[in-house]
């Protein structure tokens, strides 16, 4: 029989993006102009924490961390360098950011305008999922109802003045790198979505509420059980179509459809043999693009060195290849939907869609997204705690990490240690540009901005307006998010690590038996303070060793993020035994190195301070020079070996044998 696929029309290949940004406006704006030109067809941006958390470059917060993650945006100048030789009117940009998303998304509107484009053709999307942030990113600022309204601002502003803009990208991507299952990734992201939804119903006369939910579309993950994945998205299909239909009336099936973009899973990328990694972005990528009925629209992937720091121009570039050649190379643009009828996939379909419809109703017996935040939170770490231990018993096989972990070095690994490093001149560079930019503005137009959109904010009015009034008069990323703190309030989220003992975790008795000794001989319970200096908010490690630190019997100090040295120092005076602190932005120098000062400045030098995060083998030996007493990095995935470290640490015995 003669294969006549050939003679049907080719797919159109799904928007192809690096998510991408580092150092300065100016180093990721030629960053992007340097991949437009080798193919990628669409913008990523990545923010550094100071941006995402609403703080100038200059605040005490941001030390260590600007430009560290992401690009640093203080003001309209830096949004403008960002998008120099970029029209903005011929783009699609993505941008990565949740409690400034109106005023990020007022600095680019400002921009394009600046460059003289039509505004209402302006195409892409802010995530502005700030649910998610409370469970798994934390770069949250106001509490949840405030910043559900603020969404609900970015929305109803975008259907009005931006229509081809996504004012809210639904981001389960986050929640499984906190460990979430696929049911859960399901069920919590579409709870948000209908959190969404409630609050823009009443926003928009109901006629046009359906094309309102047109623009919804959600950001995702897939991980490397690729089958399982890619029913994960048919389900997504189908209970996304059920809601709008059942649930809002929605008629139309063009304003029903699952619109999505992806990053493949992260939190599976590994710093033992990470050429590995190449192989794992490759078989995760399969599960959204091979189901045409449930493929992608935009894709982005990781770089096979993530775990092990920031990678650098040609990394990104080989994972943008990798895209290409699916899309142009071979022929899965020219089939219908390869897994249309196959029994094996409509069961694993149905189970996830069953099991997902039990998750929302549970959610929505507590009020929904908003009111279950803290049970979705410790839903996670539970989920995540489960899939560490099932790595640590061997039950989930990681090659190289569990299996086969004996390899020849890595050619891939040049000097640089196969990783790029910013500068630390950048963050002080990007200050004086900030300064510069105060003294240069009109100080009164800026004031009275700041009053509008206090105003408007204290009033519920919509922001958008007055953001943009703001960005256009000089108002600064610290300065708009400080209005939004005033009104408002500051948020801090639940940690999730609640008294849950495993009893399935292998070596659990003798190492509770080792933690009260220890507790015996030091005349009270063993004290493990658990901190989160500066901005990063991936909490997922540190929640882990709390988890399992209360588990082996330990007293745990764990406030969650967004901590100074200086906090952590006096929470140690309050009787710890072992500091641990937690870091995977790339900032572990300057916190650590004030942390460790104040420590001994504070007549606490004797507590033994270990380190854990994204750190690279000489910064490792930096931190053990400055008096760490241990580092752990992402292939220290035992925790029981953890455990008995600070056990080891803290023991009168065992010091005093040293």
């Amino acid at each position: 029989m003669t294969d006549t696929s050939t003679d049907r029309p080719k797919d159109k290949p799904w928007l192809i993006r690096t998510y991408a940004g580092h150092s300065t406006a100016k180093a990721s704006n030629e960053l992007y102009r340097a991949n437009l030109s080798r193919g990628q067809t669409g913008l990523s941006v990545a923010f550094d924490l100071p941006t995402q958390t609403g703080y100038d470059s200059d605040h005490v917060l941001a030390r260590g961390e600007v430009g560290k993650v992401g690009v640093p945006v203080s003001h309209l100048g830096d949004m403008a360098a960002l998008f120099d030789q970029i029209p903005l009117d011929q783009m699609n940009t993505s941008m990565t950011i949740n409690a400034t998303a109106p005023w990020l998304l007022a600095l680019y509107i400002a921009v394009a305008e600046q460059q003289g484009a039509d505004v209402s053709k302006l195409q892409g999307t802010v995530q502005n999922d700030l649910i998610k942030e409370y469970l798994s990113r934390g770069t949250y600022i106001c509490p949840p109802k405030p910043s559900l309204k603020m969404i609900g601002d970015v929305a109803e502003y975008c259907y009005r003045h931006v229509p081809k803009w996504n004012p809210m990208n639904v981001c389960s991507y986050h929640l499984q790198e906190a460990g979430a299952t696929p049911e859960q990734e399901l069920s919590f992201a579409l709870a948000t979505a209908v959190a969404v939804l409630d609050e823009l119903k009443t926003r928009v006369p109901a006629a046009d509420f359906p094309a309102l939910c047109g623009r919804i579309s959600f950001f995702v993950n897939a991980g490397i059980r690729f089958v399982t994945e890619m029913c994960k998205m048919r389900a997504f299909v189908d209970l996304w179509d059920e809601i709008l239909r059942e649930r809002y009336g929605v008629e139309n099936p063009k304003f029903r459809r699952f619109r999505y973009g992806v990053q493949v899973n992260s939190l599976g990328l590994t710093e033992q043999q990470p050429e590995n990694n190449v192989y794992r972005i490759l078989i995760e990528m399969l599960a959204v693009t091979l189901s045409k009925d449930a493929r992608a629209r935009a894709v982005q992937l990781p770089a096979w060195n993530e775990a092990l720091g920031l990678p650098r121009p040609w990394d990104q570039q080989w994972s943008m290849r990798m895209q290409q050649i699916m899309a142009y190379e071979t022929d899965l643009l020219e089939y219908d939907d390869l897994f249309e009828g196959n029994p094996a996939v409509e069961r694993k379909v149905e189970a996830l869609k069953e099991g997902a419809r039990a998750e929302l109703a549970n959610i929505d017996s507590m009020g929904g997204a908003i009111g279950a935040i803290d049970y979705m939170k410790s839903r996670l770490v539970e989920s995540n705690a489960e899939r560490v231990n099932r790595i640590e018993r061997n039950e989930t096989v990681v090659v190289g990490v569990n299996r086969w972990t004996q390899t020849e070095p890595s050619p891939l690994m040049d000097e640089d240690g196969g990783i790029m490093v910013v500068d630390p001149a950048v963050e002080q560079e990007q200050i004086d540009r900030l300064t510069e930019w105060r003294a240069e503005r009109d100080a009164g137009a800026v004031e009275k901005a700041l009053a509008d959109l206090r105003s408007a904010a204290r009033e519920g009015r919509n922001i958008m307006e007055p953001s943009i009034a703001a960005a256009k008069a000089g108002v600064t990323t610290g300065e708009w998010a400080q209005q939004m703190r005033a009104v408002h309030g500051e948020y801090r989220g639940p940690t999730g690590v609640s008294r849950s003992v495993s009893n399935r975790i292998e070596g659990l008795d003798e190492l509770r038996a080792a933690v009260d000794a220890v507790s015996d001989r030091l005349g009270k319970r063993l004290r493990f303070l658990v901190g989160k200096p500066g901005l990063d908010g991936h909490s997922n490690g540190a929640e882990q060793i709390a988890f399992r630190a209360r588990d082996c019997g330990m007293e745990i100090d764990y406030e969650g993020i967004r901590l100074t040295p200086e906090q952590i120092v006096e929470a140690a005076q309050d009787g710890a035994h072992v500091v641990g602190l937690s870091i995977l932005s790339g900032s572990h120098i300057p916190l650590v190195e004030d942390l460790i000062a104040r420590m001994r400045d504070a007549g606490l030098g004797h507590i033994p301070v270990i380190v854990g995060g994204i750190i690279p083998s000489d910064d490792a030996r930096r931190l053990l020079e400055m008096g760490v007493t241990r580092v752990y990095t992402p292939k220290d995935f035992e925790l029981n070996t953890i455990m008995q470290d600070i056990v080891t640490l803290v023991d009168p015995e065992a010091v005093a044998a040293e």
